[in-house]
């Protein structure tokens, strides 16, 4: 089996995420790690924590190998101005935006096999006069690609989600049969396509307490979920549902499902982080290529002070890997 090539976006130069790239590079993996970066910013910051690395420029057509700890490959793009940890600055949000552009592109043209990005500070490109609402749009506009699906993981679940950062308000109005369909459909796909799963099982939740209590507690239940549910079952799909939140996260759910698909960001990620907080990772579904995330931000202050925590990065890398690889064997 080839070895996946996973393009690596440190992210906002001034946080984390070069930490957190440099630490992971320490490692063995599975894959051909290359960090899309600036070779100077990846040097000094690794002066800084302490860590030995030897870096070296990749290209197109280099062999590929397994990682080995402690070397990095770099697909080297220039910062506008010198960066210090902790310390934005706005010059530097196109750089930002050429370092996931050329992950985007180098996975579309088939350079790489996956991509992983570590986490960009959205107040400072919007401060360069740059629109940006956040990775997952600009992934989306990138690749041509109208809906996507945010899930999040962590060695013991999938939790995927019908709807994202809206306002509580306006979640009821945003679950109809046509998006709610569209994001089954996705969520079902990738997970035969990009995660090996043959005949996938996806737990549906309720948006009503007790699904709604057959009406007594709400009819969305009755009206869009179930109607979905019928018809998707109709075409093969194996779905669970529509399930109680509160009893949803049961061993027994999270043993015979592949994934849970929540109604809204805080019905369903609550439960997630708690049970893998500083493990969780983003997964973009719905997208031609795969692209896994860190699930946390910049935190500025850790920048450069070796405290930052790796184990979401690591988690990223390995999931990205696994899931480069079980779509090579597909």
């Amino acid at each position: 089996m080839a070895v996946p090539r996973l393009a690596i976006t440190p992210g906002e130069p001034a946080g984390i995420g070069p930490d957190v790239v440099l630490q992971a590079a320490m490692l063995d993996w599975p894959a051909t790690l290359i960090a899309i970066a600036d070779e100077t910013l990846m040097r000094e910051r690794a002066a800084a924590l302490g860590l030995t690395l030897t870096f070296f420029h990749w290209e197109a057509g280099s062999s590929v190998q397994a990682h080995r700890p402690g070397v990095l490959p770099i697909l080297p793009i220039d910062l506008a101005t010198p960066c210090q940890p902790g310390q934005l600055d706005p010059n530097n949000a196109p750089y930002l935006l050429r370092t996931l552009r050329e992950a985007i592109h180098g996975c579309e043209r088939g350079r790489f096999d996956a991509m992983v990005t570590g986490p960009v500070q959205k107040s400072l490109i919007s401060d360069a006069g740059i629109p940006f609402v956040g990775h997952t749009e600009f992934l989306a506009e990138e690749t041509g690609t109208k809906q996507v699906v945010m899930m999040l993981a962590t060695d013991t679940m999938r939790v995927a989600l019908a709807t994202t950062h809206l306002p509580l308000s306006k979640v009821p109005a945003a679950i109809n049969k046509e998006a709610l369909t569209r994001t089954l459909r996705i969520l079902h796909q990738d997970l035969r396509d990009k995660f090996g799963i043959e005949s996938p099982t996806i737990a549906v939740l309720g948006l009503n307490p007790h699904a709604g209590e057959d009406g007594h507690l709400g009819r969305e239940e009755i009206d869009t979920i179930n109607p979905v549910l019928e018809s998707l079952r109709e075409e093969g799909l194996q779905l669970l549902g529509p399930l109680p939140a509160d009893t949803a996260f049961n061993p027994q759910i999270l043993e015979s499902s592949d994934a849970i698909l929540a109604m809204f960001h805080d019905q369903g990620l609550p439960v997630l982080k708690y049970s893998g907080f500083g493990s969780a990772i983003n997964i973009t579904l719905g997208l031609p290529i795969i692209r896994t995330s860190v699930d946390h931000g910049t935190a500025l202050s850790l920048a450069g002070t070796g405290k930052a925590d790796a184990g979401s990065m690591q988690q990223a890398v390995r999931i990205a890997s696994d899931m480069a690889a079980s779509r090579t064997q597909s």
